[in-house]
């Protein structure tokens, strides 16, 4: 009897416009997904994903692998998530404790953005950071007036981001 009623709870509770928006973009990401990007929620969460991003090739992210997380509300779509990285990142547009300085994430967010479109979006923004809003100062210095210690930078933490767990 109380199986069932846990069962029924969570059905009603997997139902919400915000949940099943999240089963959507998961279905979309398996069936199609943007090159060097994958993400999934969480065995028992699905407001709360993984994902890694794979630095693009033939720049000086090429070869690393970035984890992050994505954390989503009952307002999602209409609301962005908060999405993190937990490998350790040297860029102009990333604070320290990972979070991301990101136009579509905060005042240009839009309901017709996925999961997917987040995702590629951190991934450009990787070789093609905005120096004028640095949420890393030296990083957005460096990239401006040293690019060759920048890519120095940059290519230790994708090296890091090998032996990283």
């Amino acid at each position: 009897m109380y199986e069932f009623g846990h069962m029924n709870w969570q059905g009603v509770r997997m139902s919400t416009p915000a949940r099943k928006r999240l089963m959507r973009d998961f279905k979309r990401l398996q069936h199609d997904p943007p090159a060097g990007i994958s993400g999934a929620p969480y065995e028992n969460n699905i407001m709360l994903w993984n994902a890694v991003i794979f630095g693009p090739d033939d720049t000086p992210w090429d070869g690393g692998t970035f984890k992050l997380t994505l954390q989503f509300t009952e307002d999602y779509p209409n609301k962005p998530p908060t999405v993190r990285f937990i490998s350790r990142m040297f860029h102009p547009n990333i604070y320290a404790d990972g979070s991301i300085c990101l136009d579509i994430l905060q005042n240009q967010w839009s309901p017709i953005y996925d999961v997917a479109a987040i995702l590629t979006s951190i991934q450009s923004l990787l070789c093609d950071p905005n120096p004028n809003s640095p949420a890393n100062s030296e990083a957005a210095r460096l990239f401006s007036e040293n690019k060759r210690e920048y890519n120095r930078k940059v290519r230790e933490i994708v090296e890091q981001s090998w032996t990283a767990d």
